[in-house]
């Protein structure tokens, strides 16, 4: 259910302090009688909810029937359909008209505290009013049920809740009600009765009661979800769509425990909807804590499910929470290519007990604040959060049920307040906030089933979780809500899952120009973040087909070539142009327009084999994992294949974390800080830290926005020949790269550098190239198969001085990284 906040204005919902949870009270009214008089109407009655709900008829209530009711436009001529609220000094007026042609005009006007209701008739029928007849009006109020209502004179029931007209002229009679505004808001429902010897009946022109709102307008369409009225504050605006929805009622709850609303208010499809829009402004006279809303697709529907409340999708906050404190904070606003990325889950980053953290942090947004530390050792300056909008917790995070809130699970007392303190501690250590999002499917219940299925949702076999992106309101509520998470919560970037999927059309095909992809390319709001596709689709974990995926020179992939070609290299299977290719920042996906920075690239995922598991098991089940034992099933002590290049290091992947050799999403264990600890953790954990501060140092070869130039590249096989690139035996490729001076930002300064591969089983002889002019020796910084510490140094170990040539000796299974230096 949704949930609001009082601080908000148009981000936030409304407020309340406990409000009436036994009881409800129903309006009184005093009506004017003649010159300075008034009579007063039945005490106010107070009726246990169960009586409401359930036993009306035991009071003995009529019931007058006022299904589909509205009023109609209140312009120069009275039109025959819809209505029109103007809003004027808190005045909202409705003008209605007979089958006769008799006007009735409703005023409601708020005055301070109260309500005054004004009710005009004119143009009363010739035939039907005589000097011997009086007009009345029979009357009474409801919330619930738009089929009947309660009259508030019920006491004096041979009265029938008759209320006698004043002649203001020949022509007009009117009389005023007033009711405590406190009690709205609600409808005032009544038919008119000329009383005579005949006693003439008159309702609309569509032969229902007069119905008009108190303490509620018809409100504005937009925009979709809750908002700050334009009166200053006011009123909640209320914008709903669902286009096949013949009826719709707004549920309102006073107490946070309970199920079963306090109010329920029907919105006139004549007044309350604009296009496909369903729309309502309710005044601040009550602080209602949650709100849904009954679809029905038929009038005459019974099914349950088509009654269920559904969550407003442009919700806020889905939880009881107190109010969002606004908290200062700037982007780090990293060049793309100068990211270095680690993905996680929030729970499972901290939730083991190894954290140490409290258990109302751990596994939350402020436990991650709390082992940022841990981040900035890795030298990692962006995050990538696994989905963290509200999901299915049986199916997991990559099932969202609703797109503008965070988990509540991952709060540290409010998940609103603990994920904007995440985010503001993250910027000011200068880590950026990426976000894995889900906007192809939902959760398979919950979620936008019963607003309007055939406009969110796909139609066919198995499909009913699967999410119309391009429709024109889908595509609108996804932009709404990655405009909210950068402005709300001020995250860097988007990673959207599933990724091929967004370019789909409304019936399925394939588009080359998708309007939702476009969209968030040149949405203004999002002119600062970062887009990166991910076409791996939870759904099916196998490697993602290549999908050409239209980009505008705005959207980065996660490169699932170079994941594919990097593994194939290291069992035995690829060939040297295609790891070549990888290297050098895929230049055939990316030399459209973008640039190498636009690839980043991975290994190991979240779901899959993790890093040390692609070198440890294998076998038929995992041959889409294209990962390799070997030799050895199981864990092992054998050096793994490191590749440099853009990073996205995934979890636990710095502390060798295992998964036994299970593929599954679930399989995946929380992070054990312990394992930091371990031989294993702390070689891998120092040598990643040492590698992202030699990117940084070389940021002119390995944060590049542009390519390397082809005449900067050369290549070797062992015997500084050309590596022969289709052989699919060679397993040994190195590469030599020379400084490109005009585009060094940092020192050293002129350093060419010198990388190899090998992935055969046996020893490789590399012979190291001459050196440069001005150089004097080359220095390894990397040897994977040396013991630790010394598989890697900051400062280097000479291994070639000048004027000698130097055959040096790579193990099997292992790379190097040499520099040039003065």
């Amino acid at each position: 259910m949704a949930a609001w906040s009082p601080s908000a204005g148009i981000r936030s919902s409304c407020l309340i302090n406990n409000g009436i949870t036994e009881t409800w009270r129903f309006p009184s009214a005093s009506f004017l009688t003649g010159k300075n008089k008034t009579k007063r109407g039945s005490e106010t009655l107070i009726v246990t909810r169960k009586h409401i709900y359930r036993d009306l008829g035991s009071y003995g209530l009529s019931k007058i029937c006022a299904s589909k009711t509205s009023v109609e436009l209140k312009e120069e001529h009275v039109s025959t359909r819809g209505a029109k609220v103007h809003d004027l000094k808190k005045v909202a007026s409705y003008l209605f008209r007979t089958k006769s042609g008799a006007l009735v005009k409703v005023k409601v006007e708020k005055k301070r505290e109260k309500y005054s209701i004004m009710v005009y008739v004119s143009s009363l029928e010739p035939n039907g009013a005589d000097n011997k007849s009086s007009l009345v009006m029979v009357w009474g109020v409801y919330r619930s049920d738009s089929s009947c209502f309660l009259p508030l004179d019920f006491e004096n029931s041979d009265q029938d809740s008759q209320t006698p007209f004043l002649k203001r002229s020949l022509s007009e009679s009117m009389l005023e009600l007033e009711f405590d505004g406190k009690e709205s808001p609600f409808y005032l429902s009544f038919r008119l009765k000329l009383v005579s010897a005949n006693d003439l009946e008159m309702l609309t022109h569509r032969d229902t009661n007069f119905c008009a709102p108190v303490g509620f307008t018809a409100g504005h369409p937009l925009p979709l979800g809750l908002s700050s009225g334009p009166d200053g504050g006011g009123s909640w605006n209320f914008a709903f769509f669902s286009r096949n929805s013949k009826s719709l009622v707004l549920c309102l709850y006073d107490d946070s425990t309970t199920d079963r609303p306090a109010l329920e208010l029907d919105l006139d499809p004549y007044v309350n909807r604009t296009g496909d829009v369903w729309h309502a402004s309710v005044d601040k006279t009550w602080g209602f804590v949650r709100y849904g809303y009954r679809c029905k697709e038929s009038t005459n529907s019974e099914d349950d499910e088509a009654e269920s409340i559904v969550l407003d999708p442009y919700a806020r906050v889905i939880e009881k929470t107190i109010s969002p404190k606004f908290l200062g904070n700037v982007s780090p606003n990293i060049p793309l290519e100068k990211l270095i990325v680690y993905r996680f889950n929030v729970k499972g980053f901290t939730q083991h007990k190894s954290s140490k953290l409290p258990t109302n942090v751990a596994g939350t947004f402020s436990g991650v604040a709390e082992k940022v530390n841990h981040l900035k050792a890795l030298g990692t300056n962006a995050v990538l959060l696994e989905p963290i909008f509200s999901f299915s917790e049986q199916k997991g995070p990559y099932f969202p049920f609703h797109f503008f809130s965070p988990m509540d699970i991952y709060g540290h007392e409010s998940a609103v307040n603990s994920m904007k303190g995440m985010v503001k501690r993250l910027h000011s250590e200068g880590i950026e906030v990426l976000l894995e999002v889900v906007f192809t499917h939902t959760a398979e219940s919950g979620a936008l089933q019963g607003i309007d299925d055939s406009s969110y949702y796909y139609n066919g076999k198995d499909s009913k979780s699967y999410l119309n992106c391009n429709y024109p309101v889908v595509q609108q509520l996804i932009l709404e809500s990655l405009r909210y998470w950068v402005t709300e919560f001020h995250v860097d970037g988007f990673c959207f899952i599933n990724a091929s999927s967004l370019l789909r059309g409304v019936h399925g095909e394939q588009l080359s120009r998708p309007p939702l992809v476009e969209a968030i390319s040149f949405d203004p709001q999002l002119a600062r973040t970062k887009l990166i596709a991910d076409c791996w689709d939870p759904h099916d974990m196998k490697m993602p087909k290549e999908v050409l995926f239209p980009h505008w020179k705005r959207w980065a992939e996660l490169n699932t070539r170079y994941c594919r070609d990097v593994r194939n290299f290291v069992r035995g299977r690829g060939i040297l142009s295609d790891l070549a290719t990888r290297v050098c920042g895929s230049g055939d996906i990316f030399t459209d327009g973008r640039g190498p920075a636009f690839s980043f690239n991975y290994i190991s995922r979240n779901s899959g084999l993790s890093l040390v598991d692609l070198v440890s098991f294998s076998g038929p089940e995992l041959a889409s994992e294209l990962s390799w034992n070997c030799g050895e099933e199981g864990e092992t002590n054998k050096s793994a294949y490191i590749s440099v290049g853009i990073p996205v290091l995934n979890m636990g992947d710095e502390c060798g974390v295992s998964t036994n050799g299970s593929p599954l999403l679930e399989s995946r264990k929380p992070f054990d800080w312990n394992m930091l600890a371990s031989g294993f953790g702390a070689q891998i954990t120092q040598f990643i830290s040492f590698m992202t501060s030699v990117r940084a140092r070389r940021s002119d070869v390995f944060q590049r926005s542009k390519f390397l130039r082809p005449e900067n590249i050369v290549w070797y096989a062992n015997d500084q020949t050309t590596p022969n690139w289709e052989d699919t035996d060679s397993r040994f490729l190195a590469l030599r790269i020379r400084a490109e001076s005009e585009e060094e930002t940092t020192e050293p300064k002129n350093n060419d550098m010198f990388v190899g591969f090998n992935a055969s089983d046996h020893p490789e002889k590399v012979t190291l190239p001459t050196l440069p002019e001005g150089r004097s020796k080359w220095r390894r910084l990397v040897d994977t198969s040396l013991p630790f510490p010394g598989f890697f140094s900051v400062e280097g170990e000479t291994v070639v001085t000048e004027d000698e040539l130097v055959v040096y000796e790579m193990k099997p299974y292992s790379c190097t990284l040499f520099e040039t230096t003065a």
